[in-house]
Parts: structure tokens; C-alpha cells; sequence
């Protein structure tokens, strides 16, 4: 039968017998001469996955699986309600924040009473449990910001969760375990770790641990105790109790039905076995799974009866003690044990559950999805910013309402651990960049809005989304518009324009009406095709444009040629040819020379001219031939699953048609593989870095062969079987072959099991020299061979892997074809030495590219502005900037360096705060925690001990934000309060 509401229990009902406050103070008594069995209530729910979010909140498609958080979060708070010993945990925001606008006054007081009590306890707290692999770390970290601010809003300190609750990401982060960290966490549990991994920490009983999450800053800053749950999120066999379990229910009548002693029989054994595996008298148990809940009275009638007569076997000698509880009561228990803890500093990468079950195919799947959140989670900063430097009226400007949020959640709920990851059905994955597209439409009238009152115009602002293929409107069809780059990084930048046009000859003048230089290029054929009738400009405009820090330039392009003169065979500009007959192809800048082979058309040597280096370096696109399984095991490759056939990949073709472009802007070769695959090597003046514009789809599978492709480097650098990664972007790990710094590996799977997360970076080096490819998205990459280096463009598969989705992971795109992919690397040549104060900043240019407004006359009064009064020093980066109401502003600034990592880079930097802005004057600072919702001076964490001491947390310098120091991989955050200037105080042109 249906439960009553919950707000028609009576207060007096869910006061009794409750505990006195929340956090550490609500624990409930335990045993210290007794096995403590924490029983931990819980339900995973997914944002998104099977079922879109929107789906799973309501139960709509429950044919595909049985799911209505709505319903799960109403049957909870009734039954925690109904028994003051209960207790349940929750993690994901997005849906309490759905729900919570739902409900009525009476509903809200108890919910509240419930977590002030500490019966309701708030874990994890982000907006959804991020990904871990293919999110970057400004994404994980504002997410979980976005939640925990929700929280403390809602529920005060009671809000604030203590314990991290990483339960289903498949593998875990370095970058993320120092995030945590300096959020305040006290502890982080996780349930997904490799199955080698789990193994030889159980028999050392070093499954609970302290992970140091970083080595630049100092411990305990980024050190964070760390828990690995023992069934991954779900009970022990035959303890299911959710309606969606088949498990027999606890019988503890007389009659022939009976079950409640083979029951407790059965649950005393799992946890005397998991006592064996743990190092205290207290262990936990999970006792939910996915979606569970729904109807709480299942689970919490049978968890009652077996906590009972488990405890009535106390009276006959048993030494067991089980009790309602939560991860940071099991985690409080854990910390007065006083123990020594194992220490671990490197990651949980890669995960498999199995020996041929690398879960490293999700690295790259749905590349175009991984891509769109990429350039949204750019622009959300982009929209950020300038609401910040024009001000609160930007909501409501001249071109209508503008709002960030909508972009700012839709980001949030794509770092979640089945969005960006790829590993969610098709129809959601439309969904996720549905919820995208629409925060894009919020924030561009925003931006429109802020870039009006800092510059000073009413016209119409454009925005071009489709530039990646050559479309927009506007230049194609206007003879006179404005283009305006909007650069959201704290340094100067120099960025290439390229706007589709119809004429072959443009005039295009600076903010200070200079003529700049430009050039007019044939659009190329892969282009014209992708884009099909979408767009028909025959051309692409070229040239270079700047913008200060934080600040907008203007550039007026007025056309010079008439639009109807265009003819590929006579083009007037530059020169272009067929390099079937060059003895030597190459191209080249004051940086680098790049030479091909004229045979085959492929890469054949880098050369960086400062520096006298010259590296052989060939480079092509090979594909793995998915496996369907075999054998050895009947494992497939899916969206979550790598494993290809056999270790090598089949070349894509033994040489490329190539095209030569050169001209006083731009020197290109433009690759031709196959139909499906291409890519154009590019450089311009000014660029140290050799630009690949890959182009790979649809990836034919007209054979039964799921494929995934490849972009592999081959020289002749020998680097030992080392190869370098990110963390999340950030932080650089050394990966080494065949090879765990924690465990004695058995390789399984030679491909798979030495692929790892590559967010922005990889690299290889010798003694000396070192090659860096920086990636527009998050891939997978290797080093399978000494001096070669590969990451996995793009992946169409025809069978699932059988890890739930239940769906091959084949991406119909556009046109239902098959999925195309456009998307770029890097390439950078350099001394090891100087190669950091290269990738660091090209991967936050990367990461956070300037954006391109387009005005069809003469654009805004104001030609340049800059919402700083100096650029930031160069190791320092901005990393948020976002208003908190009308006079408050959270900022977050970042050291971009390691320790030791670059002799200038590395160094300490100082930032004076109070004249750091030109839009308003900073009046007070209070130093946050680096969630930015709680003051640091109150962030109290617990010590541990490890085997290297016990570290405290060192007492901080009083704060002068007149010099704010940044040491290496430090992030602090600051709420500011602010005074707006008016627009002649300090914004304003050149």
C-alpha cells in the first residue's frame, strides 16, 4: 500500500529518540569489544544513462529500466521519518535540487530536521558523481562546487557534506583525490578498482588507505583518506531487499516460510569474511544499489528485523554489533582506531574487472559529445566572465534575458560518470547536448548583452556555430561586418581567425584601424562535403586576430573583390599544387619546418629552428579491429571495453592524396587517407606548434568489423617504455608499460591495459628532447612501442560489452550514416626542459579557447577592452570568475606549474587582488575553501597517520590581498566583494 506523505507524520514522531546534531555528533553509539557492522542505506541514481535525466527523475520509459527518483527520494524521507534509528545517504544534487523545488513547507522543514539530525546524510554533494577520467578538472571542480553551495543554501553546515562518494566511476584520479581534499573532505570512498589491484590489497588488508593527491603541495593539503568498498555499491549476496531484488524478504514468523536465522546465519559469515579483509572492528556495508528506494519500506522494514536479530544473537556470544549508519560515522570509527595507514601516490588507472576487461574504450567514446563538452564548459567561462565584468544588468540587456545557469548545470550534469564518459545510450546522449545547446542559447544572449554595455552599441551581435565546417551566415552573405574575440585568459593572446566568405579579396583594419593582414583560401573539399547544403561559401577568410586579458578586440572586414568572382582554377592569392611531383614537400614558420615524404604524403620530420632540433616523425591513422569475443574470453569491445582482435592496428592506407597550400598566412598540407579519413597539417606565423585538423568518419562497417581509430607517432626517442599523461588536465603522471607502481601486474591484454586518460596532454621524451601532442577533448592514449605515441580519435563498434547499456556503441550522426568527427592536436617539439612553458599555457588556450561574436555593421564604440588592468603572471592562471550576487564575486587563481617541473614556471608568483580589475574595485576578500562555499580559516579536517609521519596542516599567513602568493599547483579561491566602476573608471579602448 502507498505510504502517507511524509510531512503528515507528526514532528513529535521524528524527533524522538533523534540524535543531537548532525556530522560527527549524530553517530550512533557502537561496541568497542564487538565487530561493528555499519549498515549504509543508499540509492545510486544515475544522471542519466539508460534513460535520460528528465526520464529517470519522473519513471517515464521504465521498460527500459524500472526508475523514478521522485519516487524514491518522497518513500525515503517518509520511512527515515517513521523510525528516529534509520539513516540513508544521498549524492546527487541535480535530481534533490528538482525535487526539493517540488515540494511543499511542511516537506522542506522535515527533510531539513532530518539532515540537521544527521539521519539524512548529504555525501559526494556535486551536482553528479563526475567522471574521473575524461573529465578535465575545472568541470569536476565546479560541479562539485555548483552542489555544495546548493546544500549549505539549503541545509546550512549540516549541508556541507564530510565524505566524498566516488562509488561508480570506472577508475579514479590523482587530480581528483587533491581536489577533494582541499574542498575539506575528511574522507573518499570509492567502489570501482582494478581487479589485480583489489586483490593484493585485501590479502595486505590495505584496501583503506591515505592517497596523497599531489606532490607539489604540501601534506596534508592534498592527502585525503580513502576507503574501497567491498561489493563495489551493492549488499552482500542474498541481502537485497528493493523491490528490483530477488532475494527472499526476512521472515521471522513461525511459520514454515521462517528464514531469519539462515538470514543472520548468512549475514554474520560476510561480515566476519569482510573483517578478515579490514583492518579495525568496524566494516560497512552498502546496502542499496541503482535506483533503489523506490519503495523504502522494503528495504528498511528487512534492514530493521536483521539489525535485531543480529543484536539478539549478542545475548548467546556473538560478537557482532550491526547498526543503522553512514560513511562518515564508518569513517569517525576509522580515525579513532589511531592506526598507520598505507600512503598511495599515483592513480586508479586503468580499471578492469577481469583480464581481458580493460575498461579503457570509454576513454574515447562518443568523441563528438566529449568534444561538444569541451566547448561548452570554454564558452560557460566565456558567459561567466562577462556577466561578471559588465554586472548584474546583463540578465536583462538589450537583447532580451540572458542567463548562465542553465549553460552552468547543463555543464555540470555532463561531467557525470555516464556523459562525458560516453558510456551512456544514444537517445541520452542527445539529451545531454540538447541540455548543452540550450544553456549556449542562454548565455549567448548574455554575452550579447555584456558585450552592449562594456562596449557601447545596440546592434545586432551573431554568433556562428557551425565555423568547424565553414558555415555562417552572416560573412557569407554581408560585404562590411565586425568580428569581435572575446579572450577569457589572464594573458594576451593571438588567435586565427577563419570565416567562410564568397569574395576573394577582403580589407580587414585592427581596433585601431590598422590594416591587418589577410588572406582568401578555397574551402576544401572534405569541408564542402561535411557540411553539404548547410553552407555554399566557395572561400575562407583568414587572419590573425589579438585580445587582451579578459577582454574583447574588433576587427572590421569590408569586402574588396566582387562576391560572384571566384574560380578555384584562377585563384588570385597565394599558390597552391599537387605535391605528387615536389622532391620535397614541407612547410614552415620562423618555429618549425615540417618536411612529408613525396611518395606517400605522410609526416617525415620535425624540425624546430630556434633550437636546432630535428626529430623524425611519422604519423599516420591505423584502426584496431574491435573484438566481438573470442577463445580466450567472449569479452567485446563497447562503449566501456577495449579490446582489440589482435595488438596490431590495420593502417587506414599505405599513403595520402595530399594537397599543398601555401601563402604569407597560412602553409598547409591537407591529407587525403581514404573517404573516411583525413587531416590537414597546418602552420601559421607566430606558431610554435604544428596544428592537426583531423577529420575521421563515417567509419565504415559495412564488413561486421567494429573499428577504432587511431592516430599514432612514430620516432626514433628512446624512452624506456615511459610515456607522461594528465591528471583531469592538470597534474602530469609518468606512465611506465606493462607496469602498476603499486602491484606486481600480470598483462593481460597488452593494447588495452596500457591505455590511460589523456584530457589535454601526452607526451614522450628522452634525455633531452621531448614531443607533446595537446588534445582538443578527452582520448585514450599509449606508448605501445618505445618513441611512438597514439591516442583514439573515434570508435564504432557493433556489440555491446555487457556492462548494462545494452547498446553497441555505433553513433548514427547527421545524416544516419555514421558519426563524423572533426577535432585537433598540437604538436609541440622542444628541449624537456623547456617544454612545460610551452604545453602549459597552449593547453589552457586549448581548454579555454577565445570566442567569436560577429556584428553585421561597425560592432561596439568601445573597439578594445580589458576587464584586467595587467595580465596575470605567466604561471598564474585565472581560473574562475563568477558573480555571486550584486556586489560579491568568487574568484579562483592557479599556479599552472609543478614543483621543479620548469626553472621560471615553477616559481612562486604574487598577485595583488585590489588592482587586479579594471571593471570594479575589490573592497574586501575572504579566503575560501576550494569549493568556494565555506570560509577556509573553518575548514577542520581529520589528521592521519602514515608511514612518513602524521602531517598538520601548516597555520596560513594572515591574507593581504594585496599579495596573494601562489605556490606550485596551488588553487586558492576568494569571495570578493566588489564596486563597480562606471565605464570611463577604467574599461575602455586603446
Amino acid at each position: 500500500m502507498a505510504v502517507p506523505g511524509a510531512a503528515a507524520l507528526p514532528l513529535l514522531l521524528l524527533l524522538s529518540g533523534a540524535a543531537a546534531g548532525c556530522g560527527y555528533q549524530s553517530c550512533p553509539p557502537t561496541r568497542p569489544d564487538m565487530l561493528n557492522v555499519h549498515l549504509v542505506p543508499h540509492s545510486h541514481d544515475d544522471v542519466g544513462w539508460l534513460k535520460t535525466v528528465d526520464q529517470y527523475y519522473y519513471g517515464v520509459r521504465n521498460k527500459d529500466q524500472h526508475a523514478g527518483v521522485q519516487y524514491i527520494l518522497d518513500s525515503v524521507v517518509a520511512h527515515l521519518a517513521a523510525v528516529p534509528s534509520r539513516r540513508f545517504v544521498y549524492a546527487e544534487v541535480a535530481f534533490l535540487a528538482r525535487w526539493w523545488q517540488q515540494q511543499d513547507t511542511a516537506t522542506r522543514r522535515l527533510v531539513r530536521e532530518l539532515v540537521q539530525q544527521g539521519r539524512l546524510e548529504l555525501v559526494g554533494g556535486g551536482w553528479c558523481m563526475s567522471d574521473e577520467a575524461a573529465a578535465h578538472y575545472r568541470g569536476a571542480l565546479e560541479q562539485q562546487a555548483l552542489g555544495r553551495r546548493l546544500l549549505r543554501r539549503l541545509f546550512g553546515d549540516c549541508g556541507t557534506p564530510r565524505v566524498a562518494w566516488q562509488i561508480d566511476p570506472f577508475g579514479h584520479s590523482r587530480e581528483l583525490a587533491a581536489i577533494f581534499a582541499q574542498m575539506g573532505y575528511d574522507g573518499l570512498f570509492l567502489g570501482r578498482v582494478d581487479h589485480q589491484d583489489k586483490w593484493a590489497r585485501l590479502k595486505r588488508r590495505e584496501l583503506e588507505l591515505i592517497w596523497r593527491g599531489s606532490d607539489s603541495l604540501e601534506p596534508p593539503r592534498a592527502d585525503i583518506f580513502t576507503g574501497i568498498l567491498p561489493n563495489t555499491y551493492n549488499p552482500p549476496p542474498g541481502l537485497c531487499w528493493d523491490q528490483l531484488c530477488t532475494d527472499p524478504p526476512v521472515v521471522d514468523g513461525d511459520g514454515p516460510e521462517r528464514n531469519v536465522d539462515a538470514v543472520v546465519t548468512s549475514f554474520l559469515q560476510a561480515a566476519a569474511a569482510q573483517a578478515q579483509q579490514y583492518r579495525t572492528n568496524h566494516i560497512i556495508m552498502t546496502m542499496g544499489s541503482d535506483f533503489h528506494y523506490e519503495n523504502a519500506h522494503l528495504w528498511f522494514k528487512n534492514l530493521d528485523k536483521l539489525i535485531a536479530h543480529t543484536n539478539a544473537r549478542q545475548a548467546n556470544g556473538s560478537r557482532v554489533h550491526a547498526l543503522y549508519s553512514t560513511p562518515s560515522c564508518y569513517l569517525r570509527e576509522l580515525h579513532r582506531a589511531n592506526l598507520t595507514w598505507p600512503l598511495k601516490t599515483d592513480d586508479f588507472f586503468p580499471y578492469s574487472d577481469g583480464p581481458h576487461q580493460f575498461w579503457t574504450g570509454y576513454f574515447s567514446s562518443r568523441p563528438a559529445l566529449k568534444g561538444y563538452e569541451r566547448l561548452s564548459s570554454g564558452f560557460l567561462q566565456v558567459c561567466s566572465q562577462l556577466e561578471t565584468l559588465a554586472g548584474p544588468s546583463v540578465r536583462d540587456g538589450p537583447y532580451g534575458p540572458g542567463d548562465s545557469s542553465v549553460l552552468r548545470e547543463a555543464v555540470a550534469v555532463a561531467q557525470h560518470h555516464d556523459a562525458v564518459a560516453g558510456t551512456e545510450r544514444q537517445h541520452v546522449a542527445d539529451d545531454y547536448a540538447r541540455q548543452l545547446a540550450k544553456g549556449w542559447d542562454g548565455c549567448q544572449v548574455l554575452v550579447a548583452n555584456a558585450l552592449s554595455i562594456l562596449g557601447g552599441t545596440k546592434e545586432p551581435l551573431v554568433f556562428c556555430n557551425a565555423l568547424n565546417i565553414s558555415v555562417c551566415p552572416l560573412t557569407e552573405a554581408t560585404p562590411h561586418f565586425t568580428v569581435i574575440l572575446y579572450n577569457p585568459l589572464a594573458w594576451d593572446v593571438t588567435w586565427p581567425v577563419r570565416l567562410p566568405v564568397r569574395a576573394t579579396s577582403y580589407g580587414v583594419t585592427d581596433p585601431q584601424g590598422q590594416p591587418v593582414a589577410s588572406q582568401v583560401i578555397p574551402v576544401s573539399g572534405v569541408t564542402r562535403r561535411l557540411r553539404g547544403g548547410a553552407g555554399g561559401a566557395p572561400g575562407e577568410l583568414l587572419f590573425q586576430a589579438w585580445a587582451p586579458p579578459l577582454g574583447y578586440s574588433t576587427f572590421q572586414v569590408k569586402q574588396l573583390s566582387p562576391g560572384n568572382t571566384w574560380d578555384t582554377l584562377r585563384w588570385p592569392l597565394g599558390a597552391s599544387w599537387d605535391t605528387s611531383g615536389d622532391p620535397e614537400p614541407q612547410i614552415e614558420n620562423e618555429h618549425l619546418r615540417v618536411r612529408f615524404d613525396p611518395v606517400t604524403g605522410h609526416l617525415l620530420e620535425i624540425q624546430n629552428l630556434p633550437r636546432g632540433i630535428s626529430l623524425p616523425v611519422f604519423q599516420s591513422f591505423y584502426w584496431y579491429n574491435a573484438s566481438s569475443g573470442d577463445g580466450q574470453s567472449p569479452q567485446a569491445s563497447g562503449a566501456y571495453i577495449f579490446r582489440p582482435v589482435a595488438p596490431t592496428p590495420i593502417p587506414v592506407a599505405k599513403r595520402a592524396a595530399t594537397h599543398l597550400i601555401k601563402t604569407a598566412l597560412v602553409q598547409e598540407l591537407r591529407q587525403n587517407f581514404s573517404e573516411w579519413c583525413s587531416q590537414v597539417l597546418r602552420l601559421r606565423p607566430g606558431q610554435p606548434y604544428l596544428e592537426l585538423e583531423w577529420t575521421v568518419g563515417p567509419i565504415p562497417v559495412g564488413d561486421g568489423t567494429g573499428k577504432e581509430v587511431i592516430s599514432r607517432f612514430e620516432t626514433p626517442l628512446r624512452t624506456a617504455g615511459r610515456f607522461h599523461t594528465d591528471s583531469n588536465g592538470r597534474q602530469v603522471l609518468e606512465r611506465r608499460r606493462d607496469y602498476r607502481p603499486t602491484w606486481n601486474l600480470t598483462q593481460t591484454e597488452p593494447v588495452a591495459g596500457n591505455y590511460y586518460p589523456v584530457n589535454t596532454r601526452i607526451f614522450i621524451k628522452d634525455q633531452k628532447v621531448q614531443l607533446t601532442v595537446l588534445t582538443d577533448r578527452s582520448q585514450g592514449g599509449s606508448s605501445l612501442q618505445d618513441g611512438s605515441l597514439e591516442l583514439m580519435v573515434h570508435r564504432r563498434l557493433l556489440h555491446d560489452d555487457n556492462r548494462g547499456l545494452a547498446e553497441a556503441l555505433n553513433e548514427p550522426g547527421a545524416d544516419g550514416r555514421g558519426l563524423v568527427v572533426r577535432g585537433r592536436h598540437l604538436v609541440l617539439l622542444d628541449t624537456v626542459e623547456a617544454s612545460p612553458e610551452q604545453h602549459r599555457p597552449r593547453a589552457q588556450e586549448m581548454v579555454t579557447p577565445p570566442a567569436v561574436v560577429l556584428a553585421p555593421g561597425t560592432g561596439p564604440h568601445l573597439r578594445q577592452v580589458s576587464g584586467l588592468r595587467r595580465a596575470l603572471p605567466p604561471n598564474v592562471h585565472l581560473l574562475s570568475l563568477e558573480l555571486r550576487g550584486a556586489g560579491a564575486v568568487l574568484l579562483r587563481l592557479e599556479h599552472l606549474y609543478q614543483v621543479g617541473e620548469s626553472q621560471n614556471g615553477s616559481r612562486a608568483a604574487t598577485v595583488d587582488l585590489t588592482t587586479l580589475f579594471s571593471a570594479f574595485a575589490v573592497t574586501a576578500v575572504q579566503e575560501m575553501a576550494l569549493g568556494g562555499d565555506i570560509p577556509l580559516p573553518s575548514v577542520s579536517r581529520l589528521p592521519w597517520n602514515t608511514p612518513t609521519g602524521a602531517p598538520r596542516p601548516r597555520r596560513r599567513a594572515r591574507l593581504d590581498p594585496r599579495r596573494v602568493r601562489l605556490e606550485p599547483m596551488e588553487i586558492r579561491t576568494f569571495l570578493a566583494s566588489v564596486r563597480y566602476r562606471g565605464l570611463g573608471e577604467g574599461l575602455g579602448g586603446p
